[in-house]
């Protein structure tokens, strides 16, 4: 199988979809890799690199959508990315349908086959291919948040680590999965007063037994987090509802209760946000300030730190990429039922349900398509 690798060129975007050792054990399988040139340019891979690794480098990217078999990217396709794509070639990469529906129509369209990281499940509930970034995120958010909270940025000026004789920020987290686990570790870390809500009170018997008292729990319900946010200095969204659009967990009447210069921070703005006032923003321009509350709402946050990324992201990504290219899609899906799961496009239909709830898009099963 020809595999593909084009450069990213969403807002500030430097992570790869492959790093030089992931190209080497597709070549070792007996595939050929295709990649754009200066892939890895930005994050200390060199095009030399990737050919003493066994990748062709090609200066056009069209020739790459062309001649490959399979597209392997970070970022879900932009629209001058999905307007080449053909029919029967596979696309492997984060695609977040479900807020989506002009990337959403021009797939189907293509009648490409399009399988989504974020979608993969395991034996373990969890979303393997998601865990990586959402880890990243998660410890970034904290990061992003503190430095929002500075008075520059129209934050507040309050220090979250505090200093002796001062009171530390309030820091709420919506959401105990991967990345909010990841932002209360951060926090916790800055020496912060950290707080998390989840649903879920398994979870939140984990989070206890595993963080003691340094972490408070809370059962999330609309009165407890409205209650919650009146003190909150930093709030980071972290909901997740695989492949549908995330629910508005904070309203704008909200913000209103808020202290002045707080900082919001959405994590879910892939899935279309959890806060009602979040707006997609990039790393050029990060933040914006809705009722006197600082929004960060980028939507490729793992972008800012994109060697670790990238290295991340191919650890997580790589054994899927060689089931594809040795079995081609339909024999890899149907022998593993979890990655049957990342089938969200197929052939010009709508094959995840969430994405056609979302779009209100006919929706057909992934069996479908193995049915001799």
């Amino acid at each position: 199988m020809i595999i593909g690798i084009p450069k990213e060129i969403k807002n500030h975007e430097y992570r790869a979809a492959m790093t030089p050792e992931g190209v080497h054990a597709c070549i070792q399988n007996g595939h050929d890799v295709i990649v754009e040139k200066d892939l890895g340019s930005e994050i200390g891979f060199s095009d030399q690199d990737y050919q003493n690794a066994g990748a062709k480098i090609i200066d056009d990217v069209a020739d790459i959508f062309a001649k490959s078999d399979m597209i392997v990217k970070v970022k879900e396709p932009q629209l001058s990315e999905y307007t080449q794509l053909k029919e029967g070639q596979i696309l492997f990469t984060y695609l977040h349908l479900a807020p989506d529906p002009e990337q959403t129509k021009g797939l189907i369209r293509s009648k490409c086959v399009a399988i989504s990281y974020e979608t993969i499940t395991n034996d373990y509930g969890q979303l393997p291919l998601l865990v990586p970034m959402s880890e990243v995120a998660g410890r970034m958010s904290v990061q992003a948040g503190a430095n929002a909270l500075e008075k520059t940025h129209g934050g507040s000026g309050v220090l979250l680590a505090g200093v002796p004789g001062v009171a530390p920020a309030n820091v709420i987290i919506i959401g105990g999965g991967v990345a909010g686990e990841n932002a209360a570790r951060m926090a916790l870390g800055l020496g912060a007063n950290v707080t998390i809500l989840d649903r879920s009170i398994k979870r939140l018997e984990q989070l206890d037994r595993q963080y003691g008292p340094n972490l408070k729990t809370v059962y999330s319900t609309q009165k407890s987090l409205e209650s919650l946010v009146k003190t909150a200095d930093l709030v980071i969204g972290a909901v997740l509802i695989p492949g549908a659009k995330a629910p508005k967990v904070i309203t704008r009447e909200m913000l209103k209760d808020m202290k002045k210069g707080s900082v919001l921070v959405d994590i879910s703005i892939d899935q279309g946000g959890c806060f009602e006032t979040s707006k997609a923003t990039t790393h050029q321009d990060p933040i914006y300030i809705v009722d006197d509350i600082v929004h960060y709402c980028v939507a490729n946050m793992p972008g800012a730190f994109a060697r670790t990324a990238t290295m991340a992201l191919t650890n997580a990504t790589l054994p899927f990429v060689l089931d594809l290219a040795d079995k081609g899609w339909k024999q890899a899906l149907k022998d593993d039922a979890h990655f049957k799961e990342g089938l969200n496009v197929c052939h010009g239909s709508v094959t995840y349900k969430n994405v056609s709830e979302a779009l209100d898009l006919p929706y057909i099963s992934a069996d479908d398509f193995f049915v001799k």
